[in-house]
This record gives C-alpha cells, structure tokens and sequence, in this order.
C-alpha cells in the first residue's frame, strides 16, 4: 500500500512538478490553499505533507500548527525560496521535520520524503509501545526498568511488526503471556483477536478438536459442528503456551497447518484457508523438550524463527517493586482500598526476595496483602513470606546480610526483623497489643515477652484507653 503525501501548494507549475516526481511512488493529493487544506483535516491521514509558507490565504507558520494538531504523527517538509529562508528555520524549530529550497534536487527531495517516512513510522512504533506498555501497567511508571527485560522490549519492538512465527521462553510465572500480548498489540493484527490456549491444560482427547475444530459425529460426544481457535484468531493471534506439552501426534498436524496455512477440523474431509500469527511459549528449556521426545524438533524449527529468553524474576530486581506497584494499583481499585504503597521493610523483603514463582508469585502476594492489610501500607506481616533464611541465604546483600557476612549472623537479622515488625505494627494499630497480637497471628502473652525481650517502649500503649482496658481485662497481672 502506498504512503499519502500531501502537497500544499499554490503555483500550478511547481505542483504539477511534484506529482510527477511523487505519483509513481506515492499517493498524491494536492492542496492549492491554506483552506483547502483545513478541508482534508477530515480525510485520510498522510504520512508526508509538502507545504509552501507562501500561500494566498495563509502563512504556512500559521498552518504548521493547525496540521500537527489534526495529524500529530504527519511529518511536515517546508517548502521555501530563499527569501523566506528564516522563516523555514523558524518552521523547523516549530515542529516541521525538514525544509527544502526551491529549486530542488528530485533525488534529494526524495531522500527527505523517504527519510521523514522512517522517522514516522519509528514514532508510530515508540508511541505504540507506550500505550501498550502503559494499559499493562495502568498508566504508571514503565513496567520494565532492568536492563535485561528491555532488552527483551526492544527485540519485541523491532519484530513485532513482522509476520513471524515467534518462540517465548522462561521459567513459569516468568510473564511469557504478557510478552505475547504485548507483540500482539504492537503489531498489524492489533485489531485482531488475541487467542490463547494452554496446551497443558487440554484433555489429550479434546485437544485436536479445540485447535482444529471438529464436525458432527467425528468422535463420541460431538453432538454438533464446532469452531477451533485457528478460526476464532482468524486475522489476529494465536497464543500456543507450554507448546511442549502438546501431544507428539498432534504436533506433527500442527506443523502441517503451519507450512500449509490450511487447517482440516476433526472428522471433515476439506480444508480451509487459515491466516494467524502464531506465538508458542514453553518453560522447558527446548533442547530438553526435543531430547526427551516432548517437542518435535522439526516444529521446534518452525516455530523458533525468533525467540525470546525471559529471565527469571530474581535476575531482575529493577523490576520488582514497579512490577509490584502496577499489582498494587490494580488489585486495590478491584477491592476498593486506599493503599499508600508499602512499607520500607515491606520493600526490602519484595527486593530480595528469590521468588521460585516469578511474577505469577509476586502477582498472587500481593493480592493477597492488599486483601489481608489493616493499614495504610502493604506490611512484611501483609505478606505470606516466612522463610527469611531462604531470602538471607539465596541473596546476600546488607540490605538483608548473610551468616558468615559483616553484617552479624542470622539469628540477629531475624531478630531485628521481627522487632522492627512488631513495632510497625503497634504504631499502626495505635499502640493496641491485642489488636497487634491478632494482626501478627500470635498470642499477647508471645507479644508482651517480645516486646520485652526486644525492649521496645511503647508510649502510644501507655496512653490508649483502649490498649490498656483490653490489655488489664484481658491479663490483669500484666500492670
């Protein structure tokens, strides 16, 4: 399909010269004043406009405006002689992507069109990466700040426009399902719908049929025709996941449909035409899955023309906390909290954390503190995260130390942990021992030995009716 280039121009001969440069290569329409032009603000967007500052009606500095406003991602060239030379900086400096003085070289003229083509076309693509990475994150910060997983976003960026076949690799819970519906939305078929399917999850009788689609009477049970979802991602994308996991027979009809582009549902005698992006997404590292029989190696080939590693969660940290914000964000509004984020300990534990489930586990914890938090923050008590010594041990920094390193042993980290919860919690629940007791899910005579032992000095308690009528009730020795 041919590009749209605009020319604005009001000198016959100098428009006639232009469409004959232009309209072997490019869909030309023509606009011989500034209110001409403001008449196809309403018509087709093009990729180039060619605009003269020297207009009947109007100054093509006033008009420069007016067509980024209607046509944001249009580049403008300025056309000028050199008595308006000045202007054609100013032009510039006010948005338009280049200025060329008359008389022009054709070639270079083209060289520009084509140079300001690939400028919009790149800004297309940044653009819509943002969107698809702020309807991700609910329009916060950019999900992804580790190196390695924009590493990942630029390979998306560059291949998504393409119409091949792409392999995701990574751990499970690692975010391979975001990653496919991020190229999904990145690409042409954006419009189209985004089908998924977990070949893991299918009954190994059922899964022919719900890829390929089934006639009545081809097996027991089907009591009618049914749609497969190579024909429900007909224009779009389909999403094979955990693809080794898919049958070996039936992986042999897959790579059919996948050379052919012809599907035949289960039991019929014709094929159709199909036309989908397939994406494939596997944990099992492929090299494994061939040698142990569970991939065919000539799929693994047709469906490898691009693959992608994502790296487990712990070899990103950078992304843990934004990860952890976006959840935040959406699972409060869902349970219509007012969370302020979390607490600074909180965060320490989310950083260094080893998480075997990846973001699936990150994901889960967080609902479930945003479900389970009394405060005004997500606490380490919010958080289902027990096992300090696996976090101290699988990562050893000072924020959270190590048993052999400077920072002390691991019996004193944990002890400084603990008192540091415990006294988070008091403050938060007013300086109530009981409450506090509950809240950590442990006994007030287990709370009031800690606070001793730990040698807090809780003035908030002394000074709360509440704390001290429950607290005298409930233990009357304990004055």
């Amino acid at each position: 399909m041919k590009e749209n280039i605009s020319i604005v121009e009001d000198e016959p001969i100098w428009r006639k010269m232009l469409n004959g440069i232009l309209g072997k290569s490019f869909e030309v329409t023509n606009a011989g004043s500034g209110e001409e032009l403001r008449r196809k603000f309403f018509e087709a967007t093009p990729a180039v406009v060619l605009l003269d500052l020297k207009l009947p009606d109007a100054s093509g500095l006033d008009l420069l405006p007016q067509i980024k406003k209607h046509w944001p991602d249009t580049e403008v060239i300025v056309l000028t002689s050199g008595a308006t030379f000045d202007a054609a900086v100013q032009a510039t400096k006010s948005g338009a992507f280049h200025f060329i003085q008359k008389p022009f070289d054709p070639q270079s003229l083209q060289v520009t069109i084509d140079r300001a083509i690939e400028n919009r076309q790149r800004k297309q693509a940044n653009n819509a990466l943002l969107r698809a990475l702020s309807a991700m994150s609910g329009g916060t910060a950019p999900l992804f700040q580790s190196e390695a997983m924009r590493a990942v976003v630029r390979t998306v960026e560059r291949v998504a426009p393409s119409e091949v076949t792409i392999l995701i690799t990574g751990e499970s819970g690692s975010g391979k399902e975001i990653i496919a519906d991020l190229i999904h939305n990145l690409s042409p078929r954006a419009k189209g719908n985004f089908v998924k399917i977990n070949c893991a999850a299918l009954p190994r009788e059922l899964i022919e049929s719900e890829l390929f689609g089934s006639v009545k009477g081809a097996f027991t049970g089907a009591a009618a025709d049914r749609t497969g979802i190579f024909s429900q991602a007909e224009g779009g994308t389909l999403f094979l996941d955990e693809i080794g996991e898919m049958p070996i027979d039936t992986q042999s009809k897959l790579l059919r449909v996948l050379q052919d582009q012809k599907v035949r549902p289960v039991g019929g005698k014709t094929d159709y035409q199909t036309n989908c992006r397939i994406i494939a997404a596997t944990n099992r590292r492929p090299e494994d899955a061939i040698k142990d029989g569970k991939l065919r190696e000539d799929l693994f080939y047709r469906i490898s023309a691009i693959s992608i590693q994502l790296p487990p969660l712990r070899e990103r940290r950078d992304d843990i906390m934004p990860l952890a914000n976006v959840f935040l964000k959406r699972f409060a509004a869902q349970a219509n909290r007012i969370l302020d984020g979390f607490t600074p300990q909180a965060v320490e534990l989310l950083t260094h954390y080893p998480w075997p489930g990846n973001v699936r586990q990150l994901q889960n914890q967080i609902q479930r503190a945003v479900l389970l938090s009394d405060g005004p923050a997500v606490s380490v008590t919010d958080l289902a995260l027990s096992d300090w010594e696996q976090v101290c041990e699988a990562n050893p920094s000072p924020a959270l130390g190590n048993r052999n390193g400077p920072t002390g042993s691991l019996d004193a980290l944990l002890k400084k942990i603990e008192r540091e919860a415990i006294v988070q919690m008091l403050k938060e629940t007013g300086g109530n021992r009981m409450l506090t007791a509950k809240r950590l899910g442990i006994g007030r005579q287990t709370l009031y030995n800690k606070i001793d032992g730990f040698g807090i000095c809780d003035k908030t308690d002394a000074s709360s009716p509440d704390a001290k009528g429950s607290q005298a009730k409930a233990d009357p020795g304990r004055r």
